[in-house]
């Protein structure tokens, strides 16, 4: 049996141990308040894959209380301010067409928009606006490695880790893939140095200061050999790179033209049902 079905029938047996199992259609009811019923593949649903067996039972615990008072806040609240089905099922109305508007220009604004921006117009918008484009991060490129302390063949890596010759990178990438614990090629990319800085017990104080005066990080602890070739480096305040900052431009380009881009599109869209026919203006006076 899965492990959310038998997270679910335990929930059950410690709720409703006296009850027999009800169905709707081929849908199991874990629970139901009047005329409101739960099924067992809405709590399942829920529970991310991967989630141990105490956390999916408590998730299940939760969201079962969660959806039983609402229903009763709900069942409160009709009885006490009424329920007004017309003014509830217009603000119904607006919200779902509201929601559908929000995905559509989603949509619009992902698959046109963006698929619109040609590489020069954001090497042109980069160019003309810099100084949006300051690091505020240390970024570095290089090779970086997590290494079992008896590894065999460590001490030779720990050599070849220093240069870019390709047979000592060839061979890097040959140990890598029998003892690494992580191998992080990234001489053809920038990278935040505090993420690598995070993954080596080494405490450093003042990282920029650091860059400008050290091209290796060599450390170990009880079980791991810790070793990073810093090949280049651009400190926070600095221009951002444009392949690094291309993601970032991107974003910017496409907040500066989606109002107009929308508005353009909406207008067009109002523009051809006139035309052809499908908005009706009713102009006539009623007579005295």
């Amino acid at each position: 049996m899965p492990m959310k079905q038998v997270l679910v029938s335990i929930f059950l047996v410690g709720m409703w141990c006296a009850c027999k199992p009800q169905t709707i259609g081929d849908a199991e009811v874990l629970v139901m308040v009047d005329r409101y019923a739960l099924t067992r593949s809405e709590v399942e649903q829920i529970i991310p894959k991967g989630t141990s067996h105490a956390d999916s039972l408590l998730l299940a615990e939760s969201f079962v209380r969660k959806w039983v008072k609402d229903i009763l806040v709900c069942e409160v609240a009709e009885q006490n301010v009424g329920r007004n089905d017309e003014e509830i099922n217009r603000l119904v109305e607006e919200y779902r067409r509201s929601l559908l508007r929000h995905r559509y220009q989603k949509y619009l604004i992902e698959n046109k928009l963006s698929a619109g921006i040609r590489e020069q117009d954001k090497w042109t918008y980069y160019e003309a606006n810099q100084n949006k484009f300051l690091l505020d991060k240390n970024l570095i490129k290089g090779l970086f490695l997590k290494v079992p302390a008896d590894a065999p063949g460590l001490d030779k890596i720990r050599r070849q880790y220093r240069t870019h010759d390709s047979d000592a990178l060839e061979a890097i990438e040959k140990f890598s893939m029998q003892q690494a614990v992580i191998y992080d090629y990234f001489y053809d990319r920038w990278i935040d140095f505090d993420e690598i800085l995070d993954k080596i017990p080494v405490q450093i104080p003042h990282t920029a200061q650091y860059l400008q005066t050290h091209s290796f990080i060599e450390t170990r602890d009880s079980l791991y050999c810790y070793l990073l070739n810093i090949d280049e480096y651009l400190l926070a305040g600095n221009v951002a790179p444009y392949d690094y900052a291309d993601q970032q431009i991107q974003e910017m380009m496409v907040n500066k033209q989606k109002v107009t881009f929308l508005k353009t599109f909406e207008e067009e869209l109002y523009t051809d049902a006139i035309r052809r026919g499908k908005v009706i203006f009713n102009n006539s006076k009623t007579n005295d």
